[in-house]
Order: structure tokens, then C-alpha cells, then sequence
């Protein structure tokens, strides 16, 4: 506790203070440009990203925190399962593999997201323009598809509320073209715990047509007891490419990914006695989940000017879950054991960006219309010990999301750039009720959110080597369907009483080239929330509620440093101090104000030193990740202790005409640690803790053939 409070105390003062963010940007290289004349750039060029702006800029130039992952981190000698593998030196961004792929990743930003025990909340989800985020705001990262991806664009900060109902973050996986040739390419890895996984593509180009298809195979018995999962994963993209000015994708992703075994969290008590068993009542109800979903889409592109270019994207598709609970959900009024989801979707944009000059400087503007549709069947059942039983629950939801977005960039200046955007969102929702009896009243009934989001940023141009920004903006987020399914206070029904949470976040920072080799992003955040959509009581292990908080308060710093240090060597260091707390909370008659918000570390960095030897084919990377305690509950009457994993990885890679061979190892938790990864906010029966491996491996192999 001690080294945290240190930690607040040393970091507070900085938001508050302009003349000490001054002398860091000072430290940095920053000096004013009367002081210090532009010199031409040597180094590298900054990644070229999309998701802040909607146009191909490099994120150098922009007035956000926007981080791209490329496509060697996401797929050298990784697995390719969990973005998580690649994602550790993303600042702001915190990914846990929870070892436990019924429940999948947890994923929050700068504290967004942290609330959620599934999926993901609080955070947006792209791949290649289509959203993996349902119009009420529930998305998932299972459908992500790392074995053909590109890179994996992060967006944090105040233009994520461009956007729409996200309020920490966005996420966006841009799919690979293939290759010039036919090129048929695999691989398969193995490891501990049963771990196995296999992939098979093939891409090329034929005249106007670009095509790429992969398919993966996951299997595992898992870490834990209880916790074996398979997943099948299919994905495809053809580009036809009639004339240099249009571009039509057909874009296909499915998921199959049946009874992958839940085994729920620990009490304190039970993690000393054995971290690898399975959670009470596990394996009593065989507490487990099965998912399918296939979609498709397409998305089109024409400049029919050199100043206009308009885009339209379409997509619909299907998803099935059914999940067992750790309870029988006896009870008429208790809406059942076994949750059983039917799910249609759809959607479509419409964008049109136009390049002209303004005041004799650059401006860019993009108009759009984004619109999502969302229609379910839920029902639910008694679990009877691991087998379905009575109807208990049967409902019609219908969602949909109507957007309307303005988003601009203008250079009024040589040296200054002024973008923003404003963006206004219309969610409402509907549930009817179809199991009505006499001891079951009709819990039927809707309701509507809208809120307009505007965003404004400034940048300026200290030196061709240095920049310094700053945003502010107003994020808007409503409850999704899962968190309005059950009342905190038990009874049958609805929770319609919950709010919208609305977010001011603001955001200063500087990008700086340090020299030729070596790159530095700083940033400082605050944020303010009214209405934040927080865990409430879980009433039975995975019968999760959800209230609101009337304020929480988010403040950090975000540092992210990037360099080729010579020799083949080459380093990456990602650093976050985040103090997210309740400013106005009382639930139960408590009253929690002045608490941290559970579910997210006070600090976290990572670290990783990679060399390659280019004559062997030989590279390695030594990778550390450090993360300080995480409270578990709003009393913060519990957490998880904070943790230090090491670790490291190796391979070689061969090449000849037309044929490319890489092989590689993992060795995962060096130091052999027994740690808490993650926690389940608030969980019943102060189960609240998901252990992580001890020392584990991975080996694996990789080929492709060029026709």
C-alpha cells in the first residue's frame, strides 16, 4: 500500500499543475520553436492509422493517443488466439487473458471496460469498418482473426467518442491483402495444458481480384480444472479492384466455439489451497458455454473527385449462445440456470470525405451516417446439474443504434492543426415479454438513450521532430442488454432504472522523435463521469447486476517509448498511472465515495528487449510485464495482489524461391510465479479471483509457398 500511495502522491500533482507538464515536455526535447529552428525528420516514419481521423494520417500528426500494433507483434511467434499476445505495449490498454475462454478477454481502457465479466464493455470493436460491437455496446474479440490481420489500430482518449457508444476506447483489427502470388501458407504450435492449435491460407491475386481465406483449429484442456475449450475460427477477404479510382471488399468471419467449460473464480482461501481447481459449483452444474456466429459484409470505396471520396459498408449475420450457470434458476421468477441466446444483427454507414482548402490552409471534413440493428431471442432454463430443464425466461429484445457524425482536420496554420467532430446517437430499446404466468408478471417494456458527443483537439508542430496536443471531449455510453437483464435488488424484471453514463475526458501529451533511432508518446488524461455504469451485487456466481455511480473521477499518465538501440538490438517500454475512484457513490445504503474502482490497477508497464541476427534468421524477445493490486470489490475490502511475469521467446526463419519456413519457442512465466491475473468485480461468494499459469511453454511452426 505504501508503494501505491507513494505512486498517487508523486503522479497527482501533475494534473494540476502546467508548469510541471511544461518541464516534462521540456525533458522530452520540447523547446519553442523561436529556441530551437525545424530540422528534417530521420527517422523512420510514425504508423500510418485510420480510426482517429477516418483518413490515412500518420498518428504523429494527430491530437490523440493512437497506438498501431503491426503485423509481425501480432503474429511472429505468437499463438494467435487472444489479442492479448500483442497488445502489452499498448499504454492506457489492459488485456488479461483470464484462462478462461467461456467468458472471454478482459479488456478495459484507462479504466473503461474493467466493469465488464464478459466480453467486452465500455470499449468499441472493429474489424476491416464492420463492427464486432452489438448497437447496445456488447462486443467480443473471439471473432478477431490474428492469423491474417495487418495491424491492430488503439484509439484512446476523447476521439474515441467519435464513435459513438464508447466511452474509453476503440479497438480496430485492419485485415492483410494477400499476397502478389498464390501463396498457400500454415502452421501448428503446441504446448502445455494440452494447448494445440493449426491454421491453414491461402491468398494471391488474379487480374482485379485480391483475395486471402484462413482457417484455424484451437484446442485445450486448459490451466485450471474445468476450463477445456476448442474454437474453430474461419475468415475471408476479396478485394476487386475494377480501375484505380473504386474498390469493392467482400468481407466473411464465423466462429464456432461449443462447450468451452467455465471454471468461475476462487475465494481468497481457495486460491492458497489449489489456484488450478475449479470454482464452487463448476463442476456441480458443469458451468460451461457454446457460441456460433458467422457474418458478412462488404464494404465499397470511389474518389469520384480529387477532392471527393464516399464509402458505404453493409454487414448482417447470425449468432447463437447458450451458457450454464452456477445455479438452477428453480424459481419461476428466477429467469433460469441456462441463458439461451438467438441473435440476428445488421448494419450499414454511408460516408462521404471531401479535401479542399480553407483560409489558405488544408481541410479535410468526413460526413457519415452510421446505423446498427440487433433483434434477440432470449430465453432461460432451469439448470438441472448440468442439463436443461423448464422454461424460466422468454423475451423478444429488439435494439438498434441510429448515428450522425461530422468529423474535420484543418491546418489554419503552418505549424497548427485544429480537428474535432461532433457525433449525436440514438439507442432505443425494447423488450417484450413472452413468459407470463400468474406468478410471473409481464416484465415488458422500453426505453430510449440519445446523447450528442462533440470533440475538439489542437495541435502544434514545435520542430518536424516534435509535436504537443491537446483534446477534450464529451463520451456517451449506455447499459447494454446483458447489464438491464437483472434487477440489483433481486426481483423479477427489467432494470430500466439504469442510466446513461456521460463522460468529459480531456487529454494533453506530446510526440517526440528522440534522435534517429528512437520514438516517445506522453500523455496526460482526466476524466469525469456522471452516471458510470458500475458492477452491482452478483446475486449468484454469473448473475452479474449493474448500477450506476453518480460520479467517478479517472486521471493517469500514459508513456510509451519505442527504439533501435544498434547491433540488432531494439526496445519497447510501456508505461500507465491511472487513479480511477469514486467521487459520489452509495448502493445498499453504503456509501463507497473516495474508493478506487475495482477491476483496475493503480500502475502497470511493460518492457521487452528484442535482438535479431538477420545472417541466422534469428531473433529473440525478453518481455516483462509488472502490474500493481487490483481491489475486487467497490468496498475495496479485497484484491489481487500485483505481479512481475517474465517472458521470453525465440525463433529462426528460412527462406529459398518461393518457400518460407519459421519455427519457434515460448517460455511464459519464466520465474514460475503464482499470481492473480485477473478478478471478477464484486462476485458472489467473494469468488472473485481467476489465477493465471505458472511456467508454461509453446513451440510451433510456420510455412508458406509462393506459386
Amino acid at each position: 500500500m505504501g508503494r501505491m500511495a507513494a505512486t498517487d502522491a508523486a503522479m497527482k500533482p501533475l494534473l494540476r499543475h502546467p508548469p510541471i507538464v511544461a518541464a516534462l515536455l521540456w525533458a522530452l526535447g520540447v523547446a519553442p520553436a523561436a529556441a530551437q529552428a525545424p530540422q528534417p525528420a530521420t527517422v523512420e516514419a510514425e504508423p500510418v492509422v485510420v480510426t482517429a481521423t477516418r483518413v490515412e494520417q500518420r498518428s504523429f500528426d494527430l491530437p490523440a493517443s493512437i497506438d498501431a500494433v503491426g503485423q509481425a507483434a501480432i503474429q511472429d511467434q505468437q499463438l494467435r488466439v487472444n489479442i492479448s499476445e500483442s497488445l502489452g505495449a499498448v499504454p492506457g490498454l489492459v488485456a488479461n487473458n483470464r484462462s478462461n475462454y467461456a467468458q472471454d478477454i478482459q479488456i478495459s481502457i484507462r479504466g473503461f471496460g474493467a466493469r465488464a465479466s464478459f466480453g467486452v464493455r465500455g470499449v468499441k470493436l472493429y474489424q476491416d469498418g464492420i463492427p464486432f460491437t452489438m448497437p447496445d455496446g456488447q462486443g467480443q474479440t473471439a471473432n478477431f482473426a490474428l492469423d491474417t490481420a495487418k495491424r491492430i489500430e488503439v484509439l484512446r482518449g476523447p476521439f474515441s467518442a467519435l464513435y459513438g457508444n464508447a466511452s474509453g476506447g476503440v479497438i480496430q483489427l485492419f485485415t492483410q491483402d494477400g499476397p502478389p502470388q498464390p501463396t498457400l501458407s500454415g502452421g501448428f504450435a503446441f504446448g502445455s495444458y494440452g494447448t494445440w492449435r493449426a491454421n491453414a491460407q491461402f491468398g494471391g491475386q488474379a487480374g482485379p481480384v485480391n483475395y486471402i481465406v484462413d482457417g484455424s483449429r484451437f484446442m485445450t484442456d486448459g490451466y485450471r480444472d474445468h476450463s477445456a475449450a476448442s474454437r474453430n475460427l474461419g475468415n475471408a477477404k476479396v478485394t476487386y479492384a475494377p480501375d484505380a479510382d473504386s474498390t469493392l471488399t467482400l468481407l466473411a468471419n464465423t466462429i464456432s466455439q461449443p462447450n468451452s467449460q467455465d471454471p468461475l473464480g476462487l475465494t481468497a482461501q481457495q486460491v492458497q489451497q489449489n489456484p488450478r481447481q475449479a470454482g464452487t459449483g463448476a463442476e456441480l452444474f458443469n458451468t460451461r458455454k457454446s457460441v456460433g456466429q458467422t457474418q458478412g459484409g462488404f464494404a465499397y470505396q470511389r474518389r469520384v473527385s480529387s477532392e471527393d471520396t464516399i464509402s458505404a459498408i453493409a454487414y448482417g449475420g447470425h449468432r447463437d449462445v447458450t451458457q450454464y450457470l452456477a445455479l438452477t434458476g428453480a424459481a419461476i421468477t428466477s429467469s433460469g440456470g441456462v441463458v439461451d441466446l438467438d441473435r440476428d444483427f445488421y448494419g450499414g454507414s454511408l460516408q462521404w470525405t471531401r479535401a479542399t482548402q480553407l483560409a489558405g490552409g488544408p481541410l479535410q471534413f468526413t460526413l457519415g451516417l452510421d446505423y446498427s440493428n440487433m433483434a434477440e431471442q432470449r430465453q432461460g432454463f432451469v439448470n438441472n446439474f448440468g442439463v436443461q430443464g423448464a422454461l424460466r425466461r422468454n423475451e423478444y429484445d429488439t435494439v438498434y443504434a441510429f448515428d450522425q457524425y461530422l468529423q474535420f482536420q484543418w491546418e489554419f496554420q503552418p505549424r497548427w492543426q485544429l480537428s474535432g467532430g461532433l457525433r449525436h446517437t440514438y439507442v432505443p430499446f425494447n423488450v417484450r415479454d413472452q413468459f407470463v404466468t400468474a406468478g410471473n408478471p409481464n416484465d415488458s417494456g422500453s426505453i430510449s438513450y440519445s446523447g450528442t458527443s462533440p470533440v475538439i483537439g489542437l495541435l502544434y508542430k514545435v520542430t518536424d521532430t516534435v509535436n504537443v496536443y491537446g483534446a477534450v471531449g464529451r463520451g456517451f455510453e449506455t447499459p447494454t442488454f446483458a447489464e438491464i437483464a437483472y434487477r440489483p435488488d433481486g426481483q423479477p424484471g427489467v432494470n430500466f432504472s439504469l442510466n446513461p453514463s456521460i463522460s468529459v475526458n480531456s487529454e494533453v501529451g506530446v510526440k517526440a522523435y528522440l534522435g534517429p533511432n528512437t520514438r516517445a508518446n506522453l500523455a496526460l488524461f482526466y476524466i469525469d463521469t456522471e452516471n458510470d455504469i458500475v458492477n452491482g451485487p452478483q446475486l449468484q456466481p454469473g448473475r452479474n447486476t449493474f448500477v450506476n455511480a453518480a460520479k467517478t473521477n479517472r486521471q493517469g499518465v500514459e508513456l510509451a517509448l519505442d527504439s533501435r538501440l544498434g547491433a540488432g538490438f531494439s526496445t519497447l517500454v510501456a508505461f500507465t498511472w491511472l487513479d480511477a475512484t469514486f467521487k459520489d457513490f452509495t448502493a445498499g445504503g453504503v456509501n463507497f465515495s473516495g474508493n478506487r474502482i475495482p477491476g483496475v490497477p493503480a500502475t502497470s508497464a511493460y518492457a521487452e528487449l528484442a535482438w535479431a541476427y538477420v545472417p541466422w534468421g534469428f531473433s529473440t524477445t525478453l518481455a516483462g510485464r509488472w502490474a500493481s493490486r487490483v481491489y475486487t470489490d467497490d468496498a475495496n475490502s479485497s484484491y489481487a495482489a500485483g505481479y512481475t511475469v517474465l517472458n521470453w521467446r525465440a525463433g529462426f526463419q528460412q527462406g529459398g524461391r518461393g518457400w518460407r519456413l519459421a519455427e519457434f519457442v515460448q517460455l511464459n512465466n519464466l520465474t514460475d510465479k503464482q499470481y492473480v491475473g485477473s478478478v471478477i468485480v464484486n462476485a458472489a461468494n467473494a469468488q472473485y479471483f481467476e489465477p493465471s499459469p505458472t511456467r508454461n511453454w509453446l513451440v510451433g511452426i510456420n510455412a508458406s509457398y509462393a506459386f
